[in-house]
This record gives C-alpha cells, structure tokens and sequence, in this order.
C-alpha cells in the first residue's frame, strides 16, 4: 500500500502552504526559501496542529502549518508548544 503522504493531495496542501511564505508557527523567525534539501535544519517542513498520532488529519488545510525542520522536529507529537526563551537559571548558587 503506497504512502498518502506521497499522494497528489499531500504535495498539493504541502504547496499550497509553502506558497503562503508564513513565518515557522513554532518559533516565529522566518523559514527561508533558498534553503535547498529536505534534511537541513532550516528547511520547510509541513507540521499538523493536532499530530497526526493523536487523530490531527494529514490533508485537512485547517491542521496544517509551516514550520522549520527542526522545530517540527523537536516539537515531536505534543499537543502544545514549548516556546523558545533562554536557559533557565538555577534556584540558588551552587
């Protein structure tokens, strides 16, 4: 059985969303376009509101967003998102 993430429909809505040029959902800096290749850090990649291991659907444009590789990536299949800030300092002096 072929993968659907293969299928027409997911390289349309995947496109579709690309084309928007929106910044990364997760992190909010902008994913650039130059980026070239599917594995570096940077490139776009089409994440899902509500991951598809919890329900979310692959091809419905509501659940879809832009992100960058390795923000989707790091995000994993949490419903919510961690946002970026600086380290957290330790309580007291060691």
């Amino acid at each position: 059985m072929a993968d659907i993430r293969n299928g027409r429909p997911y390289r349309r809505l995947v496109a579709a969303q690309k084309a928007l040029g929106l910044p990364c959902w997760i992190c909010g800096h902008n994913i650039p376009t130059a980026v070239d290749g599917r594995r570096h850090p940077l490139a776009f990649t089409l994440d899902h509101l509500v991951p598809l291991s919890r329900g979310g659907s692959l091809l419905d444009p509501a659940n879809a967003r832009s992100a960058h590789r390795r923000c989707n990536s790091a995000r994993g299949n949490r419903t919510t998102v961690q946002p970026r800030t600086a380290p957290q300092r330790a309580s007291r002096r060691w």
